[in-house]
């Protein structure tokens, strides 16, 4: 009985104190271990601080001027010009972000769980509104040319109106998952983030179908609808008389649709890149999904820049523009009045382009 228990004690001993002590020699599986948050080097992040700070400065004045412009008229506005000036009211309200945004990469989010929720909402609404009235243009420009409707007749006016305040709830509606959104510490800092924060028994599932409303709603839906319509368009004006004008009528229009998309389109990519990953569609490993989100922050910064590109296309893009600019600036006493010929006098009432551009 004794040497049994001898020889038990000796197997215990083997079975426990050896694995024991061969515990470091254990390799666990890097595909289960948490990955790091990553962090940029504080010198870029106050260069990220500037740039917002920036856009905002160019921003708020180019898109108010831009809005008087388009919205102070003694006409009625054409639908291509309400959908115009409704899309700088979205880039000022993108803009009105920026330093709430310039405040948190340095210093984290200080303004509290409400205002991270309202200013999350506020860039949600900016580039929902902002594609979708794109969209408009698009599919208004295609009507005018293609299929030759009138912008001026009223139903088309009063349409337009209507479509305005549709845009607006859809964007409004589409904005709603910024309700998620919550001020919470980061686990790299003791700074408070703002960022999206669902509960954890139904984070994925949340994650994924907000992240599918933005991707088909918010970017795949509009781009199917604007590229063939500008498509069949400038086609169309290749083939008509006159058409030299209606093309030089739509070089801003098309302008400001290639400003978006080279603007959002690179931070589609990413979030949709991270949609995989989250949705374990593509494996990845800690190295690849810090790379992702490190895109994703850059990307959204060159989002962001948008609120303060349309200002300068118009500037040196639209022809029209500049001439009510410099109308009303003479108005306004700023430029000195000069005399207009009757050839420039007949061009300014030509109603051939139907754009302020």
């Amino acid at each position: 009985m004794s040497s049994f228990i001898d020889n038990f004690s000796s197997i215990y001993y083997e079975l426990n104190y050896t694995n024991l002590y061969n515990f470091t020699e254990f390799d666990p599986d890097p595909a289960t271990q948490p990955c790091e948050v990553f962090t940029f080097p504080d010198g870029v992040m106050v260069a990220v601080c500037f740039f917002y700070l920036l856009v905002f400065l160019l921003a708020i004045p180019g898109n108010l001027v831009v809005s008087l412009v388009i919205g102070v008229s003694y006409q009625s506005l054409t639908p291509s010009d309400l959908y115009l000036f409704h899309l700088t009211i979205a880039d000022l309200l993108l803009a009105i972000t920026l330093p709430f945004w310039a405040t948190s990469v340095t210093k984290g989010w200080v303004f509290g769980d409400a205002m991270c929720k309202a200013v999350s909402i506020l860039q949600e609404l900016s580039f929902y509104s902002s594609i979708l009235f794109l969209t408009c243009i698009s599919m208004d420009r295609y009507m005018a040319i293609v299929w030759a409707m009138e912008a001026r007749k009223a139903n088309r006016q009063l349409v337009s109106y209507g479509v305005c305040v549709v845009v607006w709830v859809v964007g409004g509606i589409l904005s709603l998952p910024g309700f998620f959104n919550s001020a919470f510490k980061s686990t790299n800092n003791s700074n408070l983030v703002c960022a999206e924060q669902y509960d954890l028994g139904s984070a994925e599932e949340w994650r994924l179908a907000t992240r599918v409303l933005s991707h088909t709603l918010g970017f795949l839906v509009p781009l199917a609808i604007m590229l063939p319509c500008y498509g069949i368009t400038m086609q169309r004006l290749l083939h008509i008389r006159g058409g030299f004008q209606r093309r030089r009528a739509m070089r801003v229009i098309v302008c400001v649709v290639v400003a978006f998309l080279l603007c959002w389109t690179p931070y589609h990519i990413a979030v949709l890149t991270d949609t995989f990953f989250r949705a374990k569609i593509v494996p990845y490993r800690c190295q690849e999904r810090m790379a992702v989100d490190q895109t994703m922050f850059v990307t959204q910064s060159l989002g962001l820049l948008h609120s303060c590109v349309n200002p300068v296309l118009y500037a040196l893009v639209g022809q029209k523009f500049r001439r009510k600019l410099a109308q009303k600036l003479r108005k306004m006493g700023v430029l000195e009045k000069t005399s207009v010929s009757r050839s420039s006098r007949s061009s300014v009432s030509s109603e051939i382009t139907s754009t302020i551009m």
